[in-house]
């Protein structure tokens, strides 16, 4: 399809990354008017048999029918399935240090803790999960084919994902998109970055964002799109491309991990919201309302300041009603009935992660390599954007 785009004040901002497929390099040229031949290939969720309504009449068998097996996707299966498999299977990146950094039962970050939260709330034991790492383009046909059950994987949550079959939870952190460029390098945003490349993982919101820039600046650069977060970061350090682009955190941490990170600099300024969020299949209301509640948990511990090491206590004798409704201590009140899980299903999860800030303290607070400032991260009392509806 072809269209003219009209020029967009776009103002510079920091970016986001996911990785993708290796492409080769692409140089953008953009003029006032740009004409628009690319084509985007989706991949879209397999819809669901319609009804067929009335069925016309037949002969009664002869023998009793089998009893029909349910959809794999209806309401309460994937509980069911987990369950029955004793493991959570979750989906992750594996390659970006303070969110999910490494394999098996040693992968490490945020992403992964929110991973054993889950299956502390389910199962009562947060070891009861499997990682499986995934690119940018590979997470959601896994997460739709059921290799995995959620992916809890530095996605963003946009409108096109949630309307292609996918349900998100409540955004558990808030990033942006940037740019990180050599100390040396004269550039102070992308528009000093004509003629030059830059880098940037395939398949992600990043490369789009990217792109949009291009389409709608009167500057030339090269699109370096790798398919993986290691490729691109190499790419980078290699000196093939002059700047990489990803979300601030993943520039943060990957920047620590440099062989010479002092001479690396993050650009000031924001190029996109990036809210990410964990991600289901849009067939299970009941597994979604988990997910998606289970992350809510170390919210509201924070904000009753209820940790790792006092929730039990809490759970017996904090006398506030949401504390002790959250914990199980209510003795008329069980707010894991509906949810299939155990009464006790939202201390599991406070005893074996912690609260919001232990989490977020444990993978990119002040003792760590990462360091990154809480800022959106932090309760809305405290002036972030984390707000939890009320247990009850």
């Amino acid at each position: 399809m072809k269209r003219l785009i009209p020029i967009l004040a776009v103002p510079m901002i920091a970016l986001a990354a996911c990785a993708g497929q290796a492409a080769p390099a692409t140089t953008v040229e953009v003029t006032r008017e740009v004409e628009v031949t690319r084509e985007v290939e989706v991949t879209r969720m397999a819809e669901a048999p319609a009804s067929t309504g009335a069925a016309e009449p037949t002969p009664a068998p002869t023998t009793a029918a089998e009893p029909a097996e349910p959809m794999a996707g209806a309401t309460g299966k994937t509980l069911e399935a987990v369950k029955a498999r004793g493991r959570v299977l979750c989906g992750v990146n594996g390659q970006l240090p303070g969110f999910s950094f490494g394999d098996g039962a040693n992968m490490a970050g945020f992403d992964a803790d929110m991973c054993r939260a889950l299956a502390a709330a389910i199962l009562g034991d947060k070891d009861a999960v499997e990682f499986k790492p995934y690119s940018a383009e590979t997470r959601f046909d896994a997460l739709k084919s059921g290799d995995v059950d959620v992916l809890i994987r530095n996605t963003t949550w946009t409108q096109g994902r949630d309307a292609e079959g996918f349900d998100f939870s409540s955004p558990i952190f808030y990033d942006g998109q940037g740019l990180m460029v050599r100390n040396d390098s004269g550039i102070a945003g992308l528009p000093d970055l004509d003629g030059d490349s830059v880098c940037v993982q395939k398949g992600t919101t990043t490369e789009g964002n990217l792109t949009e820039f291009a389409a709608t600046s009167n500057i030339t650069f090269t699109i370096n799109a790798l398919d993986s977060a290691d490729a691109t970061f190499a790419a980078y350090a290699d000196g093939t491309c002059k700047a990489v682009t990803a979300d601030k955190t993943a520039l943060i941490t990957r920047r620590g991990v440099l062989a010479d990170p002092q001479n690396h600099l993050i650009l000031e300024g924001t190029l996109s919201k990036e809210p990410l969020a964990a991600v289901v299949r849009q067939d299970d209301a009941q597994w979604r309302d988990i997910v998606n509640w289970v992350t809510f948990v170390p919210m509201t511990a924070e904000e009753y300041a209820i940790n790792s090491t006092n929730a039990d206590a809490a759970a017996e004798g904090d006398a506030r009603a949401e504390v002790k409704r959250m914990l199980g201590g209510d003795a008329e009140t069980d707010l894991g009935a509906p949810l299939g899980l155990p009464k006790t299903w939202a201390l599991n999860v406070v005893k074996a992660v912690g609260n919001y800030a232990e989490i977020y303290d444990r993978h990119f607070g002040p003792t760590t390599v990462n360091q990154i400032p809480r800022g959106q991260n932090n309760l809305y009392k405290n002036g972030g954007l984390l707000y939890a509806p009320p247990f009850r």
